[in-house]
Protein backbone atom coordinates (compact mmCIF):
# COMPACT_ATOMS: atom_id res chain seq x y z
CA UNK A 1 0.00 0.00 0.00
CA UNK A 2 1.33 3.40 -1.19
CA UNK A 3 1.82 5.98 1.75
CA UNK A 4 1.20 9.57 1.85
CA UNK A 5 5.58 10.39 2.39
CA UNK A 6 7.53 11.64 -0.58
CA UNK A 7 10.76 11.37 -1.99
CA UNK A 8 11.70 15.15 -1.33
CA UNK A 9 14.21 13.97 1.37
CA UNK A 10 17.60 15.68 0.00
CA UNK A 11 19.74 12.58 1.18
CA UNK A 12 17.37 10.99 -2.15
CA UNK A 13 19.21 13.38 -4.61
CA UNK A 14 22.98 11.98 -3.50
CA UNK A 15 21.31 8.67 -3.55
CA UNK A 16 20.29 9.21 -7.32
CA UNK A 17 23.50 10.18 -8.67
CA UNK A 18 25.29 7.53 -6.97
CA UNK A 19 23.14 5.07 -9.07
CA UNK A 20 23.28 7.00 -12.36
CA UNK A 21 26.86 8.25 -12.00
CA UNK A 22 29.03 6.66 -9.16
CA UNK A 23 32.25 7.63 -10.40
CA UNK A 24 31.64 11.67 -10.59
CA UNK A 25 33.37 13.58 -8.02
CA UNK A 26 31.07 15.09 -5.54
CA UNK A 27 33.32 16.04 -2.50
CA UNK A 28 36.82 18.22 -3.06
CA UNK A 29 38.28 18.99 0.05
CA UNK A 30 42.47 19.30 -0.22
CA UNK A 31 44.00 16.07 -1.37
CA UNK A 32 40.70 14.51 -0.33
CA UNK A 33 38.06 13.18 -3.09
CA UNK A 34 34.64 11.43 -2.56
CA UNK A 35 32.37 10.70 -5.53
CA UNK A 36 29.05 10.13 -5.70
CA UNK A 37 28.80 6.47 -4.60
CA UNK A 38 31.41 7.27 -1.61
CA UNK A 39 28.99 9.97 -0.39
CA UNK A 40 26.23 7.73 -0.64
CA UNK A 41 27.76 4.83 0.80
CA UNK A 42 29.10 6.92 3.71
CA UNK A 43 26.12 8.77 4.75
CA UNK A 44 24.35 5.01 4.19
CA UNK A 45 26.92 4.18 7.09
CA UNK A 46 25.71 7.14 9.73
CA UNK A 47 22.52 6.28 9.12
CA UNK A 48 22.60 2.46 9.64
CA UNK A 49 24.85 3.65 12.98
CA UNK A 50 22.30 6.30 14.40
CA UNK A 51 19.75 3.34 14.29
CA UNK A 52 21.95 1.25 15.74
CA UNK A 53 21.91 4.11 18.99
CA UNK A 54 18.42 3.44 18.79
CA UNK A 55 17.49 7.05 17.05
CA UNK A 56 14.52 7.25 15.08
CA UNK A 57 13.17 9.34 12.02
CA UNK A 58 12.28 13.14 13.39
CA UNK A 59 14.69 12.54 16.25
CA UNK A 60 17.32 15.65 16.30
CA UNK A 61 21.33 15.59 15.77
CA UNK A 62 23.33 17.84 16.00
CA UNK A 63 26.73 18.45 14.09
CA UNK A 64 29.72 21.29 14.50
CA UNK A 65 32.11 20.93 12.36
CA UNK A 66 33.87 23.36 9.54
CA UNK A 67 33.83 22.97 5.99
CA UNK A 68 35.25 19.29 5.73
CA UNK A 69 33.55 16.22 3.77
CA UNK A 70 32.90 15.18 7.35
CA UNK A 71 30.20 17.92 7.16
CA UNK A 72 27.93 16.75 3.88
CA UNK A 73 28.52 12.74 5.08
CA UNK A 74 26.74 13.03 8.15
CA UNK A 75 24.32 15.79 7.00
CA UNK A 76 23.33 13.63 4.23
CA UNK A 77 23.38 10.84 6.67
CA UNK A 78 21.05 12.42 8.91
CA UNK A 79 18.62 13.08 6.50
CA UNK A 80 19.27 9.47 5.15
CA UNK A 81 17.93 8.33 8.50
CA UNK A 82 14.63 10.73 8.17
CA UNK A 83 16.33 12.71 11.36
CA UNK A 84 16.91 16.25 11.63
CA UNK A 85 20.13 18.36 11.17
CA UNK A 86 21.15 20.87 13.67
CA UNK A 87 23.73 22.74 12.53
CA UNK A 88 25.72 24.77 14.72
CA UNK A 89 28.10 27.38 14.47
CA UNK A 90 31.95 26.75 14.77
CA UNK A 91 32.72 29.33 17.05
CA UNK A 92 30.13 28.69 19.68
CA UNK A 93 31.91 28.27 23.58
CA UNK A 94 30.61 25.87 25.86
CA UNK A 95 27.71 27.64 27.26
CA UNK A 96 26.30 28.53 23.80
CA UNK A 97 26.53 24.82 22.48
CA UNK A 98 24.81 23.74 25.70
CA UNK A 99 22.12 26.25 24.98
CA UNK A 100 21.24 24.96 21.63
CA UNK A 101 21.65 21.40 22.39
CA UNK A 102 19.19 21.54 25.09
CA UNK A 103 16.75 24.11 23.23
CA UNK A 104 17.25 21.27 20.32
CA UNK A 105 16.12 18.60 21.78
CA UNK A 106 19.24 17.35 20.29
CA UNK A 107 19.32 13.45 20.88
CA UNK A 108 22.88 12.90 19.74
CA UNK A 109 26.05 15.35 18.64
CA UNK A 110 28.61 15.21 16.00
CA UNK A 111 31.46 17.33 16.80
CA UNK A 112 34.95 17.90 15.04
CA UNK A 113 37.71 17.84 17.09
CA UNK A 114 39.37 21.16 16.30
CA UNK A 115 43.03 22.71 16.53
CA UNK A 116 44.40 24.29 19.92
CA UNK A 117 43.11 27.78 18.80
CA UNK A 118 39.63 26.37 18.24
CA UNK A 119 39.31 23.10 20.34
CA UNK A 120 35.79 22.05 19.16
CA UNK A 121 35.78 19.19 20.41
CA UNK A 122 36.43 19.98 24.03
CA UNK A 123 33.89 22.97 24.10
CA UNK A 124 31.63 19.91 22.53
CA UNK A 125 31.92 17.56 24.97
CA UNK A 126 31.72 20.12 27.82
CA UNK A 127 28.32 21.27 26.75
CA UNK A 128 27.29 17.61 25.68
CA UNK A 129 28.10 16.76 29.71
CA UNK A 130 26.05 19.44 30.64
CA UNK A 131 22.75 18.97 28.56
CA UNK A 132 20.92 15.48 29.81
CA UNK A 133 18.70 14.43 27.01
CA UNK A 134 21.64 14.36 24.67
CA UNK A 135 22.43 10.70 24.87
CA UNK A 136 25.05 10.23 22.20
CA UNK A 137 29.10 12.17 21.19
CA UNK A 138 30.40 11.35 18.06
CA UNK A 139 33.92 12.92 17.86
CA UNK A 140 35.15 13.95 14.15
CA UNK A 141 39.09 13.32 14.20
CA UNK A 142 41.03 15.26 12.24
CA UNK A 143 43.03 11.63 11.04
CA UNK A 144 39.66 9.97 9.92
CA UNK A 145 41.05 6.34 10.47
CA UNK A 146 41.06 7.34 14.43
CA UNK A 147 39.68 4.93 16.44
CA UNK A 148 40.16 6.12 19.62
CA UNK A 149 40.05 9.58 21.22
CA UNK A 150 40.63 11.20 24.57
CA UNK A 151 38.25 10.22 27.79
CA UNK A 152 36.98 7.18 25.48
CA UNK A 153 35.10 8.92 23.19
CA UNK A 154 33.20 7.22 20.46
CA UNK A 155 35.35 8.29 16.77
CA UNK A 156 33.59 8.59 13.73
CA UNK A 157 35.49 5.67 12.40
CA UNK A 158 34.74 3.44 15.57
CA UNK A 159 31.01 4.63 14.72
CA UNK A 160 30.54 3.94 10.98
CA UNK A 161 33.40 0.92 11.20
CA UNK A 162 30.79 -1.62 12.07
CA UNK A 163 27.89 -0.73 9.88
CA UNK A 164 27.17 -1.58 6.68
CA UNK A 165 26.61 1.02 3.63
CA UNK A 166 23.50 0.13 2.28
CA UNK A 167 20.72 2.65 4.09
CA UNK A 168 17.42 2.89 1.56
CA UNK A 169 16.56 6.52 1.94
CA UNK A 170 13.89 7.18 4.86
CA UNK A 171 10.81 8.51 2.61
CA UNK A 172 9.87 11.69 4.06
CA UNK A 173 6.66 13.92 4.09
CA UNK A 174 6.62 17.53 2.66
CA UNK A 175 6.03 19.18 5.79
CA UNK A 176 8.63 17.17 7.99
CA UNK A 177 11.27 19.06 9.47
CA UNK A 178 14.43 18.11 7.74
CA UNK A 179 16.95 21.04 9.71
CA UNK A 180 16.30 23.34 12.21
CA UNK A 181 18.94 26.99 11.97
CA UNK A 182 19.35 28.97 14.36
CA UNK A 183 18.84 32.97 14.05
CA UNK A 184 21.77 34.88 15.25
CA UNK A 185 19.58 36.00 18.24
CA UNK A 186 19.92 39.65 17.76
CA UNK A 187 16.54 40.23 19.35
CA UNK A 188 17.36 37.86 22.31
CA UNK A 189 17.82 34.36 22.72
CA UNK A 190 18.41 32.58 19.28
CA UNK A 191 15.45 30.83 17.66
CA UNK A 192 15.90 27.41 15.66
CA UNK A 193 13.72 28.19 12.83
CA UNK A 194 12.40 24.68 11.37
CA UNK A 195 12.89 24.47 7.76
CA UNK A 196 11.20 21.52 5.89
CA UNK A 197 12.10 18.88 3.31
CA UNK A 198 9.97 20.71 0.59
CA UNK A 199 11.35 23.88 1.95
CA UNK A 200 14.54 23.14 0.83
CA UNK A 201 13.95 20.65 -2.06
CA UNK A 202 12.14 23.43 -3.63
CA UNK A 203 14.29 26.49 -2.79
CA UNK A 204 17.81 24.52 -3.74
CA UNK A 205 15.87 23.23 -7.33
CA UNK A 206 15.06 26.59 -7.95
CA UNK A 207 17.88 28.22 -6.84
CA UNK A 208 19.78 25.51 -9.41
CA UNK A 209 17.56 26.81 -12.08
CA UNK A 210 18.74 30.14 -11.35
CA UNK A 211 22.29 29.91 -12.84
CA UNK A 212 21.23 26.99 -15.58
CA UNK A 213 22.39 29.11 -18.40
CA UNK A 214 26.31 28.54 -17.04
CA UNK A 215 25.90 24.96 -16.19
CA UNK A 216 27.78 24.37 -19.56
CA UNK A 217 31.27 25.19 -18.44
CA UNK A 218 33.99 27.10 -20.49
CA UNK A 219 36.53 25.42 -22.37
CA UNK A 220 38.91 23.99 -19.17
CA UNK A 221 36.47 24.26 -16.39
CA UNK A 222 34.05 21.99 -15.17
CA UNK A 223 30.57 22.56 -12.85
CA UNK A 224 32.51 22.58 -10.12
CA UNK A 225 31.24 25.66 -7.34
CA UNK A 226 34.10 26.93 -4.55
CA UNK A 227 32.46 26.66 -1.37
CA UNK A 228 33.85 29.47 1.13
CA UNK A 229 30.61 29.99 2.86
CA UNK A 230 30.58 28.31 6.50
CA UNK A 231 28.76 25.03 5.44
CA UNK A 232 26.25 25.73 9.24
CA UNK A 233 25.18 28.30 7.51
CA UNK A 234 22.10 28.73 4.57
CA UNK A 235 23.84 30.19 2.40
CA UNK A 236 26.33 27.66 1.72
CA UNK A 237 23.99 24.84 3.29
CA UNK A 238 21.56 24.97 0.47
CA UNK A 239 22.73 27.52 -2.41
CA UNK A 240 25.60 25.20 -2.77
CA UNK A 241 25.96 22.47 -1.18
CA UNK A 242 21.88 21.13 -1.50
CA UNK A 243 22.09 22.61 -5.20
CA UNK A 244 25.46 20.26 -5.95
CA UNK A 245 23.64 17.25 -4.85
CA UNK A 246 20.62 18.02 -6.71
CA UNK A 247 22.54 18.53 -9.74
CA UNK A 248 25.29 16.01 -9.45
CA UNK A 249 28.16 18.42 -9.71
CA UNK A 250 31.37 18.64 -7.30
CA UNK A 251 31.47 21.26 -4.65
CA UNK A 252 35.11 21.97 -3.40
CA UNK A 253 35.45 22.99 0.39
CA UNK A 254 37.73 25.29 1.55
CA UNK A 255 37.99 24.76 5.48
CA UNK A 256 39.18 28.34 6.35
CA UNK A 257 38.32 31.25 4.11
CA UNK A 258 41.44 32.60 3.35
CA UNK A 259 42.27 34.97 0.12
CA UNK A 260 45.49 33.03 -1.67
CA UNK A 261 43.69 29.74 -0.75
CA UNK A 262 40.43 30.59 -2.07
CA UNK A 263 41.80 31.79 -5.50
CA UNK A 264 44.48 28.73 -5.65
CA UNK A 265 41.58 26.46 -5.32
CA UNK A 266 39.60 28.21 -8.30
CA UNK A 267 42.93 27.51 -10.46
CA UNK A 268 43.37 24.17 -9.52
CA UNK A 269 39.86 22.53 -9.36
CA UNK A 270 39.12 25.19 -12.48
CA UNK A 271 36.12 26.45 -10.54
CA UNK A 272 32.93 27.88 -11.96
CA UNK A 273 30.81 29.03 -9.78
CA UNK A 274 31.96 30.82 -6.43
CA UNK A 275 29.63 32.36 -3.66
CA UNK A 276 30.34 34.82 -0.87
CA UNK A 277 29.28 37.49 1.03
CA UNK A 278 30.38 40.77 0.06
CA UNK A 279 33.78 41.32 2.86
CA UNK A 280 34.95 37.77 0.78
CA UNK A 281 34.44 40.06 -2.67
CA UNK A 282 36.64 42.36 -0.60
CA UNK A 283 39.22 40.25 0.73
CA UNK A 284 39.88 38.69 -2.80
CA UNK A 285 40.14 41.86 -4.26
CA UNK A 286 42.81 43.19 -1.81
CA UNK A 287 44.72 40.38 -1.99
CA UNK A 288 45.15 40.26 -5.77
CA UNK A 289 45.94 44.25 -5.71
CA UNK A 290 48.46 44.04 -3.05
CA UNK A 291 50.45 40.61 -4.74
CA UNK A 292 49.57 42.06 -7.96
CA UNK A 293 48.23 38.46 -8.62
CA UNK A 294 47.48 36.84 -12.43
CA UNK A 295 44.43 36.06 -11.99
CA UNK A 296 43.72 35.01 -16.52
CA UNK A 297 43.61 31.66 -15.75
CA UNK A 298 40.61 32.07 -12.73
CA UNK A 299 38.63 34.37 -15.46
CA UNK A 300 38.60 32.02 -18.25
CA UNK A 301 36.74 29.23 -16.31
CA UNK A 302 35.19 31.09 -13.49
CA UNK A 303 31.50 31.54 -15.15
CA UNK A 304 29.87 33.27 -12.59
CA UNK A 305 29.29 34.60 -8.86
CA UNK A 306 26.65 35.21 -6.76
CA UNK A 307 26.74 37.47 -3.14
CA UNK A 308 24.31 37.51 -0.12
CA UNK A 309 24.56 37.41 3.53
CA UNK A 310 24.40 41.48 3.13
CA UNK A 311 23.92 43.89 0.81
CA UNK A 312 26.67 44.52 -1.58
CA UNK A 313 28.47 47.90 -2.15
CA UNK A 314 28.02 49.01 -5.48
CA UNK A 315 31.87 50.12 -6.28
CA UNK A 316 32.89 46.78 -4.82
CA UNK A 317 30.53 44.78 -7.61
CA UNK A 318 32.34 47.37 -9.97
CA UNK A 319 35.78 46.52 -9.42
CA UNK A 320 35.44 42.97 -9.00
CA UNK A 321 33.64 42.14 -12.25
CA UNK A 322 36.37 44.51 -13.82
CA UNK A 323 38.67 42.76 -12.29
CA UNK A 324 38.06 39.14 -13.26
CA UNK A 325 35.48 39.35 -15.48
CA UNK A 326 32.50 37.63 -14.55
CA UNK A 327 29.26 38.19 -13.57
CA UNK A 328 28.01 38.91 -9.57
CA UNK A 329 24.41 37.97 -9.48
CA UNK A 330 23.37 38.72 -5.63
CA UNK A 331 20.36 37.43 -4.05
CA UNK A 332 19.02 37.93 -0.80
CA UNK A 333 17.08 35.64 1.95
CA UNK A 334 17.15 34.50 5.69
CA UNK A 335 17.34 31.59 7.09
CA UNK A 336 13.59 31.24 7.49
CA UNK A 337 13.23 31.35 3.74
CA UNK A 338 15.41 28.01 3.15
CA UNK A 339 17.31 30.77 2.37
CA UNK A 340 16.54 32.28 -1.06
CA UNK A 341 13.84 35.19 -1.61
CA UNK A 342 15.05 37.25 -4.24
CA UNK A 343 17.47 37.30 -7.14
CA UNK A 344 18.68 39.17 -10.05
CA UNK A 345 17.75 36.82 -12.83
CA UNK A 346 20.26 35.66 -15.56
CA UNK A 347 17.08 36.35 -17.76
CA UNK A 348 16.61 40.08 -17.14
CA UNK A 349 19.36 43.09 -16.67
CA UNK A 350 21.07 43.28 -13.13
CA UNK A 351 20.14 46.69 -11.25
CA UNK A 352 23.14 47.38 -9.08
CA UNK A 353 21.85 48.14 -5.84
CA UNK A 354 19.07 45.40 -5.62
CA UNK A 355 18.67 42.17 -4.75
CA UNK A 356 16.52 41.53 -7.88
CA UNK A 357 13.10 39.76 -8.18
CA UNK A 358 11.23 37.45 -5.85
CA UNK A 359 12.12 33.68 -7.59
CA UNK A 360 9.38 31.12 -8.52
CA UNK A 361 6.76 31.09 -5.84
CA UNK A 362 7.83 33.76 -4.19
CA UNK A 363 6.19 37.03 -3.41
CA UNK A 364 7.65 39.95 -1.86
CA UNK A 365 5.76 43.27 -0.53
CA UNK A 366 7.00 46.06 1.45
CA UNK A 367 4.40 46.98 4.41
CA UNK A 368 4.51 50.43 6.88
CA UNK A 369 3.84 49.56 10.75
CA UNK A 370 0.47 48.88 10.38
CA UNK A 371 1.53 46.24 7.65
CA UNK A 372 0.19 48.59 5.00
CA UNK A 373 1.67 48.25 1.44
CA UNK A 374 3.65 50.89 0.71
CA UNK A 375 4.21 53.03 -2.77
CA UNK A 376 6.49 51.79 -5.08
CA UNK A 377 10.11 53.80 -4.20
CA UNK A 378 9.27 54.27 -0.45
CA UNK A 379 10.74 53.00 2.53
CA UNK A 380 8.83 49.86 4.66
CA UNK A 381 9.50 46.65 6.06
CA UNK A 382 9.92 43.53 3.80
CA UNK A 383 7.62 40.91 3.93
CA UNK A 384 7.70 37.73 2.07
CA UNK A 385 5.29 34.41 1.56
CA UNK A 386 5.85 31.45 -0.61
CA UNK A 387 7.16 27.75 -0.57
CA UNK A 388 10.55 28.64 0.91
CA UNK A 389 8.77 30.39 4.08
CA UNK A 390 9.69 28.14 7.70
CA UNK A 391 7.52 25.77 9.21
CA UNK A 392 7.66 28.07 12.51
CA UNK A 393 10.31 28.56 15.06
CA UNK A 394 10.77 25.30 16.94
CA UNK A 395 9.05 25.09 20.31
CA UNK A 396 7.90 29.81 20.35
CA UNK A 397 4.60 29.29 18.66
CA UNK A 398 4.28 33.21 19.95
CA UNK A 399 7.22 34.19 18.28
CA UNK A 400 6.26 32.05 15.22
CA UNK A 401 2.84 34.00 15.45
CA UNK A 402 4.12 37.28 15.35
CA UNK A 403 6.71 36.52 12.70
CA UNK A 404 3.76 35.43 10.13
CA UNK A 405 1.47 37.78 11.02
CA UNK A 406 -1.34 38.22 7.85
CA UNK A 407 0.53 35.46 6.58
CA UNK A 408 3.13 36.78 5.67
CA UNK A 409 6.83 36.51 7.01
CA UNK A 410 8.23 39.79 8.65
CA UNK A 411 12.01 39.70 7.96
CA UNK A 412 13.04 43.08 10.02
CA UNK A 413 14.79 44.54 6.77
CA UNK A 414 14.03 47.26 5.64
CA UNK A 415 13.78 47.66 1.81
CA UNK A 416 12.14 49.03 -1.06
CA UNK A 417 10.14 48.19 -4.50
CA UNK A 418 10.70 49.83 -7.70
CA UNK A 419 8.45 49.61 -10.46
CA UNK A 420 9.60 46.59 -11.76
CA UNK A 421 9.85 44.81 -9.25
CA UNK A 422 13.40 44.72 -8.25
CA UNK A 423 14.18 44.68 -4.40
CA UNK A 424 16.81 47.17 -2.92
CA UNK A 425 17.41 46.36 1.04
CA UNK A 426 17.90 49.69 2.61
CA UNK A 427 18.75 48.27 6.37
CA UNK A 428 18.01 46.37 9.23
CA UNK A 429 15.31 47.74 11.20
CA UNK A 430 17.16 47.51 14.30
CA UNK A 431 20.19 49.14 12.24
CA UNK A 432 18.61 52.00 11.48
CA UNK A 433 20.00 55.09 13.28
CA UNK A 434 16.86 58.13 14.66
CA UNK A 435 19.13 61.05 14.83
CA UNK A 436 17.24 64.17 15.97
CA UNK A 437 14.08 62.42 14.73
CA UNK A 438 15.46 62.01 10.78
CA UNK A 439 15.39 58.06 9.56
CA UNK A 440 19.07 57.47 8.67
CA UNK A 441 19.76 54.29 6.80
CA UNK A 442 23.71 53.16 7.39
CA UNK A 443 24.19 51.38 3.91
CA UNK A 444 23.43 54.69 1.71
CA UNK A 445 26.39 56.24 4.27
CA UNK A 446 28.75 53.32 3.42
CA UNK A 447 27.86 53.25 -0.40
CA UNK A 448 29.11 56.50 -0.43
CA UNK A 449 32.36 56.28 1.16
CA UNK A 450 33.10 53.29 -0.51
CA UNK A 451 33.10 55.32 -3.65
CA UNK A 452 35.77 57.47 -2.08
CA UNK A 453 39.47 56.08 -3.47
CA UNK A 454 40.99 56.28 0.20
CA UNK A 455 38.22 53.91 1.66
CA UNK A 456 38.75 50.14 1.33
CA UNK A 457 35.93 49.31 3.61
CA UNK A 458 33.75 50.67 6.21
CA UNK A 459 30.59 50.60 8.53
CA UNK A 460 27.91 53.00 9.89
CA UNK A 461 26.41 52.87 12.93
CA UNK A 462 24.51 54.92 15.12
CA UNK A 463 26.18 55.64 18.87
CA UNK A 464 24.69 57.26 21.79
CA UNK A 465 23.95 61.61 21.90
CA UNK A 466 22.75 63.08 24.30
CA UNK A 467 21.36 65.94 21.99
CA UNK A 468 20.15 64.41 18.98
CA UNK A 469 19.29 60.42 21.00
CA UNK A 470 22.01 59.09 18.42
CA UNK A 471 25.35 60.07 16.08
CA UNK A 472 26.59 58.62 13.33
CA UNK A 473 29.52 56.99 13.33
CA UNK A 474 31.35 55.60 10.93
CA UNK A 475 34.21 53.17 11.15
CA UNK A 476 36.81 52.78 8.36
CA UNK A 477 39.37 50.38 6.63
CA UNK A 478 42.24 52.50 4.31
CA UNK A 479 42.93 51.29 0.94
CA UNK A 480 46.25 50.81 0.74
CA UNK A 481 49.04 53.40 1.08
CA UNK A 482 46.15 56.17 1.50
CA UNK A 483 46.60 58.83 3.80
CA UNK A 484 42.56 59.96 3.96
CA UNK A 485 41.59 62.13 6.90
CA UNK A 486 38.37 62.04 8.91
CA UNK A 487 37.78 65.83 8.05
CA UNK A 488 38.51 64.53 4.11
CA UNK A 489 35.78 62.07 4.46
CA UNK A 490 33.48 64.16 6.15
CA UNK A 491 33.86 66.48 3.32
CA UNK A 492 32.99 63.91 1.13
CA UNK A 493 29.68 62.57 2.69
CA UNK A 494 28.79 66.43 2.64
CA UNK A 495 28.63 66.69 -0.67
CA UNK A 496 26.91 63.68 -1.45
CA UNK A 497 24.34 63.53 1.24
CA UNK A 498 21.89 65.57 3.34
CA UNK A 499 23.45 67.16 6.45
CA UNK A 500 21.68 65.14 9.09
CA UNK A 501 22.73 61.94 6.99
CA UNK A 502 27.01 63.07 7.40
CA UNK A 503 28.91 60.68 9.88
CA UNK A 504 30.23 63.60 12.50
CA UNK A 505 32.66 60.79 13.65
CA UNK A 506 34.90 58.84 11.84
CA UNK A 507 37.12 56.06 13.44
CA UNK A 508 39.97 54.48 11.36
CA UNK A 509 40.42 50.62 11.82
CA UNK A 510 43.17 48.13 10.47
CA UNK A 511 40.19 45.82 10.44
CA UNK A 512 36.71 45.71 10.85
CA UNK A 513 35.39 42.62 13.47
CA UNK A 514 33.53 39.65 11.92
CA UNK A 515 30.68 37.39 12.27
CA UNK A 516 31.72 33.40 11.40
CA UNK A 517 29.88 33.85 8.01
CA UNK A 518 31.81 37.36 6.89
CA UNK A 519 29.47 40.11 7.60
CA UNK A 520 30.55 43.06 9.86
CA UNK A 521 29.80 42.48 13.14
CA UNK A 522 27.90 46.42 14.10
CA UNK A 523 26.79 45.10 17.55
CA UNK A 524 30.65 44.84 18.50
CA UNK A 525 31.65 48.19 16.49
CA UNK A 526 28.49 50.11 18.71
Amino acid sequence: MLTPATSLNLASAVAHHARQRPAAEAVVCGPRRLTYAELDALAGRVANGLYTLGLQPGDHVALTCPNLPYFPIVYFGILKAGCVVVPLNVLFKPREIAYHLQDSDARAYFCFEGTPELPMGQWGREAFDQVEGCRHFVRLTIDPTALTAPGGERTFAAFIGPEPAEFPTVPTRADDTAVILYTSGTTGQPKGAELTHANLFLNASITAGLGASFLDPAPGARNASLVTLPLFHSFGQVTQMAVAALQGTTIVLLPRFEAGAALDAMRRERVCHWAGVPTMYWTLLEHVNASRADVSDIRETLRFCTSGGAAMPVELMRRFEETFGVRILEGYGLSETSPVATFNHVERPSKPGTVGTPILGVEVAVVDDQDRPVPAGEVGEVVIRGHNIMKGYYKRPAETAEAMRGGWFHTGDLGRLDADGYLAIVDRKKDMIIRGGFNVYPREIEEVLMRHPGVSLCAVVGVPDERLGEEVKAYVVRAEGAEVTEAALVEWCRRELAAFKVPRLVEFRDSLPMTATGKVLKRALR
